[in-house]
């Protein structure tokens, strides 16, 4: 059995009998971080010790890579083995270094010849009978490698489908340590992770817009939310379908594009919620936490930090239902997300980055027992009650979100009439046309926003030139309605979705006006 005593390399008996390194990584944030795996072996009273700032799950690596080792009839009871993990002040976590510290190992022991494994990438969880696990965060760290200048990479099997994405780089597929050993050595050969094929792919709930009876504004709002990728809040009493409109919107958005798609799989992949036979995030991200969710869970957060539900819905749709029930402190954390399109996640031990630009839709009732305005029920709170209720949602963050809508209850007559409006299918290719033309008129001018929700003071000026009755209609709004500037850029962009929608090239005063009627709520909400 392997002895792990702890002595220091001083008093090693007898010389070394090898020093060896693997390449390997890891990643911080989604940013992938080299790691030199360096090994010295020595004859000597048995020990195992890894230094580098190696966290709990890199340090229980010894007993995996011992028992995986002994498994391949390599045994450590005869050797002083130091294992370390450069750069030493940046900190290790997960147990994705498992293989190449196993390789590095048997390559100090003299079991692989000289430079097998340089210029390789290393990565894979080890079990104790030597099986290789997937690992969290392959895609980012494959594409680091590639950018490193890395001739190949060595990954688990079971992450074949995810390391078939990246390209310019030869990736073998290996199920257990035997194999990738036998590859290293020359006595065998591993198959090439095969290129993963693109196909973006509908939400498959199988529900449609056309299911929708009545509300016909906030059918509206939903397509010009998906049109420009604008923020929108939906305000109503309790069954109005709120919900309902919200989780469909998903099926009006257009599909994710390849890039979009890698930038979900990676953020997916080190969140290790990207399953192994999908392997790619193919259809737009759908989040939905509950009110109960804590801050690190919304923006993300931990000692080694992990993104969160804002980050998770890239690219996709973030769903706050019962908004004025989140705590305080989780949604005041959105702000600089929804005005930045990313999270900065600062700890002791590390920085971390994540991009999170998600369609946000958040859902809120009028009062606390929802029914304030409503035309047949009578509201229950007292004044007091409904101000508190309204202040849960702060200014500044009611006024980064682009739409506001009024969702009242639905008429008995619409909803027992036939036929429904109009399908998703259809909503979804006017959505289509109107991002093709936002990307096509930010190309032109070399702009660097791909939708109108993303376009900065200085582009919007160029793309949103407003005629004479469209200015004094939003200068009145301003003047009457108490809009910041933030408010007054966000009703610009609006107006440019309107207008892209109906395949104007100048925005003109009625899309400025339907612009306006998605804030005239504002100071209802937040009164």
């Amino acid at each position: 059995m392997t002895r792990f005593q702890g002595q220091s390399a001083a008093v090693i008996q007898g010389g070394p009998l090898g020093i060896a390194s693997a390449e390997a990584s890891v990643v911080v944030g989604l940013e992938p971080r080299a790691i030199q795996v360096e090994v010295c072996s020595s004859r000597g009273p048995a020990f195992f010790q890894m230094v580098g700032l190696a966290e709990a799950a890199v340090r229980e690596a010894r007993v995996r890579v011992a028992s995986a080792l002994a498994g391949i009839g390599v045994l450590l009871d005869e050797y002083a083995v130091t294992v370390n993990l450069a750069p030493a002040d940046l900190r290790k976590t997960g147990a994705t270094l498992d293989l190449a510290i196993a390789l590095g190992i048997l390559a100090a022991l003299g079991e692989l010849p000289r430079g097998a494994l340089e210029r390789v990438l290393v990565l894979g969880e080890l079990g104790l009978d030597g099986s290789l696990r997937p690992v969290r965060g392959l895609l980012p760290q494959l594409e680091g490698a590639r950018q490193r200048g890395l001739a190949a990479a060595v990954v688990p099997h079971a992450n074949a489908i995810e390391a078939g994405i990246v390209g310019g780089l030869d990736v073998r597929l290996a199920s257990n340590l035997d194999g990738a050993l036998a590859y290293f050595a020359g006595r065998a050969t591993l198959a090439r992770a095969v290129t993963t094929p693109f196909v973006p792919r509908s939400p498959s709930s199988g529900a449609d817009l056309a299911e929708v009876r009545g509300q016909s504004a906030a059918r509206r709002a939903l397509e010009i939310a998906a049109a420009g990728a604008h923020n929108l809040l939906f305000i109503g009493p309790p069954g109005s379908g709120k919900t309902m409109l919200a989780r469909l919107l998903p099926t009006i958005l257009p599909p994710l594009s390849f890039e979009e798609a890698v930038e979900s799989t990676s953020i997916h992949s080190v969140a290790g919620l990207l399953p192994p036979e999908e392997g790619m995030v193919s259809t737009r991200p759908f989040r939905a936490p509950h009110h109960s969710v804590s801050e690190a869970g919304l923006v993300g957060g931990g000692d080694m930090p992990r993104p969160g539900e804002v980050s998770l819905a890239h690219h996709g749709v973030l769903f706050l239902d019962e908004l004025a029930e989140f705590r305080r402190g989780a949604l005041e954390a959105l702000r600089q997300p929804l005005e930045d399109g990313q999270v900065c996640i600062a700890r002791s031990k590390a920085r971390a980055w994540f991009p999170a630009r998600p369609l946000v839709v958040g859902a809120v009732n009028p009062c606390p027992c929802g029914y304030f305005g409503h035309p047949r029920r009578r509201c229950a709170c007292s004044e007091d009650a409904r101000h508190r209720y309204r202040s849960r949602l702060s200014g500044p963050l009611v006024d980064r979100l682009d739409i506001h809508v009024a969702v009242p209850p639905v008429e008995v007559s619409a909803l027992t009439r036939s036929g429904g409006g109009e399908s998703s299918a259809d909503v979804r290719a006017r959505v289509a046309r109107a991002r093709e033309t936002q990307r096509a008129r930010t190309a032109k001018l070399g702009a660097s926003a791909l939708v109108n929700a993303a376009l900065s003071g200085a582009e919007l000026e160029r793309v949103a030139a407003l005629d004479r009755e469209g200015r004094r209609l939003i200068e009145a709004a301003v003047e009457k309605l108490g809009l910041s500037a933030r408010a007054f850029v966000k009703v610009l962009r609006v107006a440019r979705t309107v207008a892209d929608l109906e395949g104007e090239e100048r925005v003109r005063s009625p899309h400025v006006a339907e612009a306006i009627q998605g804030r005239l709520l504002d100071r209802e909400v937040v009164r």
